[in-house]
């Protein structure tokens, strides 16, 4: 029967010193010691996911209150969510933030800029969007599609693309300054896997929406888009702001290590109720007359 374990894994998926994007075998599931059977892997995953529930909706919870409340330096969450096309972080979002509030979450794209938002640096149109204290947030793409898309199709100069490595570490840090937990997140993908939902996408109508034919042409960059993601990772990977770079060949395997991303970043906010700002047993005979 396959275990699973925590112990090491956010070890062993941060991107640090050395991280090279080919040593990662995105149809691998580390952390799982498995036999041979998927369907021992299957289960593992299907019983953590539901386990970790209860816990990160209580903290999710609590953190909105504590936002609400105007509570001193209540913190925040931003989970950036990368990865090539069909890599599933919109599965991770339907997925992994079901069991939250949804007054206490949002989630925004950033595709490409508009013709407003070329007029400003790239972190323009991102800074709106950075939560405030008690929300998380997520972006599904983010200030990161500014190295790697420009980078892969030369839309900007080089010594531009290498300016905004820097600038997304200051951007980061001032986030992290304000109790805001980053969580980085690159959805490791295979071409085969691509390509395998892709052919899903134009074999079954239901899914037609989601098929982009301009998916094909990025297909045609996938070794600059490789080399693209691992230098935006190598560069930006900070000790406050880390990336995690997680095989997602198999999907409910990516969703349960980003849960568990989640629920660490909760933990370590070391959240409790706000108190009360009124008397309350005054309250209770007030309502008591009432």
């Amino acid at each position: 029967m396959a275990q699973f374990t925590f112990e090491d894994i956010t070890d062993r998926l941060r991107v640090t010193d050395g991280f090279s994007l080919a040593d990662i075998d995105p149809a691998s599931t580390p952390g799982i010691e498995a036999s041979s059977k998927k369907k021992d892997v299957d289960k593992v995953i299907d019983k953590l996911f539901d386990d970790y529930d209860n816990e990160l909706a209580a903290l999710q919870e609590k953190l909105f209150a504590n936002g609400r409340a105007d509570v001193a330096n209540t913190g925040a969450v931003l989970l950036v969510l990368q990865g090539m096309d069909t890599s599933g972080k919109g599965g991770v979002i339907r997925k992994v933030f079901e069991v939250f509030d949804p007054q206490g979450i949002d989630s925004v794209g950033f595709g490409k800029p508009t013709e407003e938002e070329r007029k400003h640096d790239f972190l323009w149109r991102i800074r709106p969007h950075v939560p405030e204290p008690g929300y998380i947030q997520v972006f599904d793409r983010s200030h990161y599609e500014d190295v790697l898309v420009q980078r892969v199709h030369d839309m900007a100069p080089a010594d531009e693309i290498e300016r905004r490595y820097g600038a997304i570490v200051d951007f980061e840090k001032e986030l992290t300054d304000r109790n805001v937990k980053v969580i980085k997140v690159m959805l490791h993908i295979s071409k085969e896997f691509q390509k395998e939902n892709l052919t899903e996408r134009l074999e079954n109508p239901e899914k037609h929406w989601k098929y982009n034919p301009g998916d094909i042409d990025e297909r045609g960059h996938w070794d600059e888009y490789q080399e693209a993601y691992e230098i935006a990772m190598q560069r930006t990977s900070t000790e406050d702001a880390p990336w995690y770079c997680i095989p997602s060949d198999n999907k409910p395997y990516a969703r349960l290590v980003v849960k568990h991303l989640l629920l660490d970043a909760l933990r370590s906010l070391n959240l409790s109720w706000p108190e009360a700002t009124f008397d309350v047993e005054a309250e209770k005979k007030r309502l008591e007359q009432a």
